[in-house]
Formats: structure tokens, sequence, C-alpha cells
């Protein structure tokens, strides 16, 4: 089992600097969103992504994908030791990896997203780590007016190097011809859930998909950042496990990536 995988992040029109990072590899894909409000949300995203993509190379478990987001955390924490100015950048991470029983791990902790589409159906995998889906499971708030709440951006979960902080890992069936998406909020707060299905359902590559679903936000007038990740399950041949010619990185996490190739 692997993953056919590609991303396409846009810093949006009304923000100067992409705080959404992304990559892609046949062994897995992830979308992290820096905290806003917070320093250095794009410093947060791009670093987590990294390290991320880094320690894992092919399968995995759940306890070794945990140890991996784990040492990925501890480096923003490395990062705030080192320059205390940048204490509270923080940032959500959602991701999907292939397990080494052929299923797929979903790793998830924010406001960024997972989707399914599965024979044509697309259903919302993770659940928002934020006060407004608090409201909504109360009942104090509908849910058709959770995107546009004033307070959707205010988020109860995130990685920011602390020790409590958490991340939920489930296991999937992984079934050739199932699509994933996973998108940062500059995508959901703006458009509806029937309208990224259509788009994502009539594109046949996943490069297509991404880049039509961020296109979509674009057109809806998003004020945030946008990242969106497409990954096809399929069945074929194992390939090479350099990282270096697997993995892809996106946003800030390509830009700071092109930065120290430059720096060194």
């Amino acid at each position: 089992m692997r993953l056919r995988a590609a991303a396409v992040s846009d810093t949006g029109a009304y923000r100067s600097v992409n705080q959404d990072a992304a990559f892609t590899a046949p062994w897995g894909g992830a979308v992290a969103d820096g905290v806003g409000g917070g320093p250095a949300g794009d410093l947060a995203s791009a670093a987590f992504v990294h390290r991320l993509a880094a320690g894992r190379i092919g399968s995995v478990d759940a306890e070794a994908l945990t140890v991996s987001v784990r040492a990925a955390n501890w480096d923003l924490r490395a990062h705030v030791e080192r320059d205390p100015a940048l204490n509270g950048m923080a940032t959500t991470f959602t991701g999907v990896f292939v397990s080494e029983n052929d299923t797929l791990l979903l790793a998830h902790t924010g406001d960024s997203r997972a989707y399914l589409m599965r024979d044509g159906v697309l259903t919302q995998q993770t659940r928002d780590d934020s006060y407004v889906q608090v409201l909504v499971e109360r009942g104090l708030v509908a849910e058709a007016d959770a995107a546009s709440h004033p307070r959707r951006n205010l988020i109860t979960a995130s990685l920011s190097g602390g020790e409590r902080d958490r991340v939920t890992v489930a296991e999937h069936e992984a079934r050739p011809g199932d699509r994933w998406l996973l998108c940062s909020d500059g995508l959901t707060d703006y458009v509806p859930q029937s309208d990224i299905a259509a788009v994502v359902a009539r594109c046949d590559s996943a490069a297509e998909a991404a880049g039509a679903a961020v296109a979509l936000g674009l057109t809806a007038g998003t004020r945030d950042n946008v990242t969106v990740v497409v990954c096809d399950v399929e069945v074929g041949h194992p390939e090479p496990l350099a990282v270096s010619s697997q993995t892809s990185f996106y946003g800030a996490a390509a830009a700071r990536f092109t930065e120290g190739l430059e720096s060194a």
C-alpha cells in the first residue's frame, strides 16, 4: 500500500506570510498551520513538518508515529530554548501515514482537517479542537453557523513543544481508490463541505484535486493561507526509501527549506 500524494499551498490575498506548511511522500502526507496570534507561526509549522518528515521512512505503527510526533514537538521546544522571543509559537497538525499493516494512521491536533472520499462520498474524519466545536457539541451554536462564528479560530489544542501537548492517532482501513484530503482552515472556514466534495470528486489526479480545492478557497475570498494535501491510496511496488527523493515540501516548509540551502 502506498500514497500517490500532492499538495498546493497559497499565502492568499490578505496575508503577507504563509504560516501553513505541508509535506507529501509515498508513505504519508501532512498539513500544519502556525497558530495565529503567536510569534513565528511559519517557523513552528515548517520546523515541525521538516522534523517529522526527516524522522519517517516507509510504513510505521501507531507507537512509532507517536514517537516521531513527540520528537518533532520537542524540536519546537529547542527553538524556543535557543531564542526565548519565540515563546508561544505553536502549530496545528493533521497527517495520514501508511502503517506496517497496510492500514492508514490518522494523526491530528488543532483545527486543520482530514476528509476521506470513498465511493464518491466525502466525510470528515477529524474533530476540530476548537472553542466553537465545543459550543456546537453543547448545542449552543448551530453547526451551520460555526464557520462564521467570530471565535472560530480559537483552538483548544496545538503543538508548542510542551510536555502536555497531545496528538490523537487513529487507525483506518485503507482501500485502493480512497482519496484523503487534508487542509488548513483557510479552506474549510470559507467553503462548504459539499462544494469541496464536488471539486475533489471530478479531478483525476491528486495534484489536480489539490490545486482545484485551493483555487476554490481563493475564489471564495479566504482571508487566510490555504493549503490542501491530497493522498490517493493505491497498491504498487515499493519505491526507493531515500527521503531526499521521496519527500516534497510546501508553503512555509518549502520556503524555509530553500532559505536553508541558500545559507548553507
